[in-house]
């Protein structure tokens, strides 16, 4: 059996593959010890993302180093391509148990919903000039590419708020990379520990995190990420979200947010969830959908950005 190993230092960031635990195939290690010298040691912060910036280049040196001998290599656990779906354990373990009821969480519709959004979005917000905080990228990949395509300048907080680390990410194809090789470790973590649950979703903390919100012009993606780490000032930003109250709605107006866009349309005061609307739709339909189902069902209903202007309401 071949393996992959990963390992870093204080400084320094390793990846060797070892056939049946005895011999060496190939070993590749960058150091980061030029770029502490002038501080007379190890800055955590700048070692943390180096080792980031350095973890694809040198996994993919060490599996060419490898392949050259004629050895292959798959790394185990990982899909196929990337780009397939991720599951969290728990998750996997209920989607196993449906034997005839598809399982759905409103991924599909929510990522079918965001891209349209974005792009209907474009004649209220000038996307080239405009940056993004995206608190969480991973679940919201939809919005993400959209994003991105549309020219916006992004910075994909995953590792910030999922992972408590202060590494910004300013490309997605560099955050797809680090996904095939991370995501296959991360799903078998609690989902307690990558998301917050039960009386964490109502804590409000104004942390370091103050100053990525502070950068941003619009704050998009998942709500309780977006409220947990809100700072009190947010005078003139937009807030693009879904399954707010109208609690959620004077929280943010307290806070001065200027615009909130959510992408399903508002009952009683709450946008609704796309978890429901999607088990409606697959329930309707008898089976489950894709993206052009979607696209269709989406034109049947009508259904378009919700944009509820907050300054100057009392």
């Amino acid at each position: 059996m071949n393996v992959l190993g990963i390992e870093t230092s204080c400084d320094e960031t390793g990846a060797a593959i070892v056939k049946d635990g005895r011999h060496l195939l190939s070993n590749v290690v960058a150091s980061q010890a030029h770029l502490h010298a002038r501080y007379g040691g190890v800055v955590p912060e700048v070692a943390a993302r180096q080792h980031l910036e350095a973890l694809v280049p040198v996994v993919e040196a060490a599996l060419k180093e490898a392949l050259g001998r004629g050895v292959r290599v798959r790394l185990l656990g990982s899909p196929k391509e990337p780009g397939d779906t991720y599951f969290l354990a728990g998750a996997l373990r209920l989607k196993e148990a449906a034997k005839k009821t598809p399982v759905v969480d409103g991924s599909g519709l929510k990522h079918t919903l965001e891209r349209r959004a974005v792009r209907e979005l474009a004649s209220l917000i000038n996307w080239r000039k405009t940056k993004v905080l995206l608190p969480s990228a991973v679940d919201r990949f939809g919005l993400a590419e959209a994003l991105d395509e549309a020219g916006a300048k992004v910075l994909y907080g995953d590792f910030i708020f999922a992972l408590g680390l202060p590494i910004p990410l300013y490309s997605l194809s560099f955050l797809q990379k680090l996904a095939f090789l991370l995501l296959p470790l991360f799903t078998r973590l609690p989902f307690s520990v990558l998301y917050p649950t039960g009386k964490k979703q109502e804590e409000v903390r104004e942390d370091w995190r103050a100053r990525y919100y502070a950068w941003a012009d619009v704050v998009a993606g998942d709500w309780h990420y977006i409220r947990r780490y809100m700072p009190k000032d947010m005078r003139g930003k937009t807030v693009i979200t879904n399954t707010t109250t109208e609690e959620d709605v004077a929280f943010l107006r307290e806070r001065g947010v200027r615009r909130l866009v959510t992408t399903t349309p508002r009952l009683g005061g709450r946008s609704f969830g796309t978890n429901v609307m999607e088990a409606m739709l697959v329930a309707l339909a008898g089976r489950e959908l894709g993206e052009a189902d979607y696209l269709r069902y989406i034109d049947q209903i009508g259904l378009k950005p919700q944009v509820l202007e907050l300054e100057g309401q009392a």
